[in-house]
């Protein structure tokens, strides 16, 4: 649980990176417009691409992170949720067995 907050905490970073960028590259466009250097048509294209751009390694980005933490987590030996999961059912299993056992031996007295 404590890992995924750390991972959802790293993907919000990179969101709010990715919004910055965002922010610069129309602050960039804008002062290239103000200049003639570009007009605003080309200015509004070339920002809405490489917003588009952004997105689209930014989901590659988050998917080969989220990989990586795994691999990592795996490699220090940190379980996963499923194999947690696993051994409280199995530590559940073994308490009830525990408790018919004692109380067989209770009732046999």
């Amino acid at each position: 649980m404590e890992n995924q907050n750390i991972i959802q905490q790293l993907l919000i970073l990179g969101l709010g990176t990715t919004s910055l960028v965002a922010d610069r590259l129309r602050e960039a466009s804008d002062r290239l417009v103000e200049t003639g250097e570009l007009d605003a048509e080309g200015a509004k294209a070339f920002v809405n691409d490489a917003i588009e751009n952004l997105k689209a390694e930014q989901g590659n980005w988050e998917q080969q992170f989220e990989r990586q933490i795994r691999n990592t987590l795996q490699d220090l030996g940190v379980p996963r949720q499923a194999e947690m999961d696993e051994l409280r059912g199995r530590i559940d299993r073994l308490e009830r067995q525990i408790r018919d056992l004692e109380n067989k031996l209770w009732e046999s007295r």
